[in-house]
């Protein structure tokens, strides 16, 4: 069972979240999923271009 990405409501795998979730009961804040957001170190900002 995977974690749910609080930015699209996308479904991650354990592993990614463990990974990439701010803390361990959160989901992560932004997934591959996401075209509008990316990480940026420790924070989250808009995309500067389409991830397509």
């Amino acid at each position: 069972m995977g974690r749910t990405c609080q930015n699209c409501g996308g479904t991650v795998t354990e592993r990614y979240a463990r990974v990439f979730a701010p803390d361990a009961t959160a989901g992560p804040r932004v997934c591959p999923n996401c075209e509008d957001l990316v990480r940026d170190g420790a924070s989250v900002r808009e995309a500067r271009a389409n991830r397509g």
